[in-house]
């Protein structure tokens, strides 16, 4: 059964200002959009009008952001580990010679010649690995991705297609972040880690400034903006970049927000429940469908964030995961597991009688123009084939 929290923690003009939510000053001045801009294959990705699927949930639109063609490695990924090896280049660029690095200047053999070999280390559950080594790759360097055992071989081909090296970890994405870490402080390796935790607290806030990119596109894309935005969260990168980027944009006049996790690894819904503010480990087994959600410890630098700015907590369960993959599908998007979690959010909450409580605090209606975020392509294709039944090369 679904679950749901009405936030008791929202604030309509949070205090954001601890030393560690610093990172919050890049989402606000979109401090990583010039990186991206100088990146090879960079283009704002589609906002879908999904206008027959809408009609069919009688509300008055559906607008899906659409992350998959991004950089051509089928997820938002990119973003995120793109700004946070930067930054780390920048940094050692300027110990080396004094000077800052320029975003054009990123991708240059000079760079990896003055500054000599460097490893990147991260723990995945296939998206963010991938990008992580895909940018690596871009820069002429080396990485080394921790993945669960139980991961899908294609997402374990496609990073080692970028050139990475993969380890598998017996365990969940938590025991994969555990041993990357160890690994790296043994070799002497760079974490690009997209959760934080202490120890590693400024990595984590490049990489949600690098996805605040996707909401200034849609600021662009979109307007005047939704009345309801719906975000998968897995450590809350994502969903917590968003959730910046629209209290600070818009303050009290911003959309209504959702944070949509799987029912097994609802870490956020548990954490939002508990009264003194503090977050906590997920108590679900943290084996979803939706495989990228599959985190069981919230980033702290995502989590007071969520908690002051989400209006509502929802946790469900796979089967509306593999209903949003046939519903985007059937609309012209193909959308992976957890690529589907938002619109899957919506779908529960929809139809769902245990979320009536929601769908009256939201006051979801025929007016309602709800924005869902789909982050991933169908980056394992056997699994896209098992659910919808067609294969995402030739969706047709």
């Amino acid at each position: 059964m679904p679950r749901h929290l009405i936030n008791p923690h929202r604030r309509e003009a949070p205090d954001w200002s601890a030393p560690e939510l610093s990172y919050l000053d890049g989402i606000r001045e979109g401090a990583a959009r010039p990186l991206h801009r100088n990146l090879p294959g960079y283009a704002p990705t589609p906002l879908h009008d999904l206008s027959g699927l809408a009609a069919q949930l009688e509300l008055g639109a559906i607008l899906a952001k659409d992350e998959a063609p991004r950089f051509g490695i089928d997820a938002f990924k990119g973003l995120g580990a793109s700004y946070a090896i930067f930054s780390v280049l920048a940094a050692r660029w300027r110990e080396h010679t004094g000077e800052d690095l320029a975003v054009d200047a990123f991708l240059d053999r000079q760079v990896r010649e003055t500054l000599g070999d460097v490893t990147f280390a991260a723990a995945t559950d296939g998206n963010h690995g991938r990008a992580v080594a895909w940018t690596a790759r871009l820069v002429g360097q080396h990485a080394v991705i921790f993945m669960p055992d139980d991961t899908a071989p294609a997402r374990i081909a496609h990073i080692e297609d970028q050139g990475a090296r993969v380890e598998l970890v017996a365990g969940t994405f938590d025991d994969c972040v555990s041993r990357c870490a160890a690994a790296a402080e043994a070799n002497g390796w760079q974490v690009i880690a997209d959760t934080a935790y202490p120890g590693n607290m400024e990595i984590p806030g490049a990489i949600m400034t690098g996805y605040a990119t996707i909401f200034a596109e849609v600021e662009e894309q979109l307007n005047p903006p939704p009345d309801i935005v719906f975000l998968p969260a897995g450590v809350g990168g994502v969903a917590g970049a968003a959730t910046a980027h629209y209290v600070l944009t818009h303050g009290s006049r911003r959309p209504l927000l959702v944070c949509v996790e799987p029912e097994d690894a609802a870490c956020f819904l548990e954490s939002a429940q508990r009264d003194d503010g503090k977050p906590i480990p997920a108590a679900g087994a943290c084996r979803s469908l939706m495989a990228g959600l599959n985190c069981g410890i919230p980033s702290l630098l995502a989590w007071p964030v969520l908690r002051d700015g989400i209006d509502l907590f929802l946790a469900v369960e796979d089967r509306w995961a593999e209903a949003a993959m046939r519903a985007y599908h059937q609309h012209g998007v193909v959308a992976g597991e957890s690529g589907a979690a938002a619109l899957a959010g919506l779908l529960a909450l929809l139809e769902d009688p245990a979320l009536a409580e929601a769908r009256l605090h939201l006051a979801i209606g025929p007016t309602s123009r709800v924005l869902v975020l789909n982050t991933e392509g169908a980056t394992d294709a056997a699994g896209y084939r098992r659910v919808v039944g067609v294969d995402p090369s030739n969706p047709s």
